[in-house]
């Protein structure tokens, strides 16, 4: 029988790796974002137990799938067809993303140039594999989501950070990037619309990354997670961008536009010894999602109003925060995509708190207001409002808009 002396580290303990912490692992103290949040909310709630939350730091779908993508779920899983592994996927889902590029964006693949990943998470995690060795750079944008560049520290790499700032219209600036990064750079990973500035790329900005791409030799991996719900004109692919296909891949999730946050589907398309090596990976990681999965998420995939829906729904949301915050000060207007609105977080209130930073701003919103938003202070002091919170009817959207605005209002924020 073992005995568990919680006084002395385990044997085990000098055995973890560097990469997630060496014999330090489990020691720090150092609090996750995310976790900070979470505790606020337990004291928000546990405060004031009949003030309603007003969550708007939710960063997933607030609806279930599509009625006909989950029947044909209930078909397909009791097709003893879809029983095994899926392996590096299945054709309907190859050729049902095939169609959707080529519908949606009129990019021309063949199956060769597509493959799926179990949520678009995982391809982020295994595409530094792909390329990254000990001393080699993967350029990220930032604030971004990290997967990929929490990958290339895991193999001896480096992450280079551009920062998304107002005064570039939440462009990186590429002109500014030494010559010896680039010398040093493997991968580029971009994301528009941009989550969470909710950004567009203009078309200029896509062709100089492609045309970067080629004189200073490094691929390119788009996320275009939020790409269905584009606000601002027609969705735009990286990949419809000439030369594109010499470059790189864009990895696409049925998250967002589909409402499958839960069903762990998307697709990476593009270059074809790009998509070629993710899957050698792919194989080596994991053996495929579910068979019927893949099928329900090819009929989603078909069906562009599942996605023209989400679109309209958030698109309607998002107007009515818009208008609610800049009524009580902030400075924001319409993102071009994406869920989640990006606006210069409060420096204090009348006569009253100040706030360092947004994560201090974030805290007083959750703890004394009851309005959960999420902070970014990794270029300037931003809060993240999310449209994904729960509500059933417009009715029950315009009364969380009014109470948002009623507390607010009485909060008498202050903006620098």
């Amino acid at each position: 029988m073992s005995s568990d002396n919680s006084t002395q580290d385990p044997y085990f303990q000098k055995l973890f790796a560097e990469r997630i912490g060496g014999e330090n692992y489990g020691k720090g103290t150092e609090i996750y974002k995310f976790e900070k949040i979470k505790r606020a909310k337990r004291n928000a709630l546990d405060a004031h137990p009949n003030r309603q939350l007003l969550d708007f730091g939710i960063g997933e779908n607030d609806a279930m799938a599509d009625s006909a993508v989950r029947e044909v779920m209930k078909q397909e899983v009791d097709l003893a067809e879809n029983r095994g592994y899926a392996d590096n996927g299945v054709a309907e889902y190859k050729q049902a993303a095939v169609r959707f590029m080529q519908r949606h964006f009129g990019v021309e693949l063949s199956e060769s140039q597509v493959n799926h990943c179990i949520g678009s998470k995982p391809a982020y995690a295994m595409l530094p594999a792909c390329f990254i060795n000990p001393g080699d750079i993967t350029m990220m944008t930032v604030p971004g989501y990290p997967v990929a560049g929490t990958h290339t520290r895991y193999y001896g790499g480096e992450v280079y950070r551009l920062p998304l700032l107002a005064e570039n219209d939440f462009l990186p600036d590429l002109d500014s990037i030494p010559d010896d990064i680039y010398a040093r750079t493997k991968m580029l990973v971009i994301n528009y619309p941009n989550s969470p500035t909710g950004r567009l790329a203009p078309q200029s900005f896509f062709e100089k990354v492609v045309k970067l791409a080629k004189e200073k030799q490094f691929i390119v991996v788009h996320d275009a997670a939020h790409i269905l719900l584009t606000f601002d004109g027609k969705p735009t692919s990286f990949l419809q961008t000439p030369g594109a296909l010499d470059v790189g891949v864009e990895v696409h999730s049925m998250s967002k536009g589909y409402d499958m946050i839960g069903w762990r589907m998307g697709f990476v398309a593009g270059n074809e010894r790009i998509v070629s090596a993710f899957s050698d990976v792919k194989d080596n990681s994991d053996s495929g999602q579910f068979i019927a999965t893949q099928k329900a998420a090819a009929a989603a995939l078909d069906d562009d109003s599942i996605p023209q829906r989400i679109n309209d729904k958030y698109r309607r949301r998002m107007e009515k925060l818009v208008a609610v915050l800049k009524e009580v000060g902030f400075d924001c207007q319409m993102p071009g995509g994406s869920y989640f609105l990006y606006t210069p977080s409060p420096t204090g209130c009348e006569g009253g708190e100040s706030f360092a930073a947004a994560e201090d701003a974030t805290r007083y919103l959750i703890e004394d207001l009851g309005i959960v938003t999420v902070p970014w202070d990794d270029a300037g002091a931003y809060l993240r409002f999310s449209v994904t919170y729960v509500a059933g009817s417009e009715a029950e959207e315009d009364a969380l808009m009014e109470e948002t605005k009623k507390r607010l209002t009485a909060a008498k924020l202050t903006f620098a």
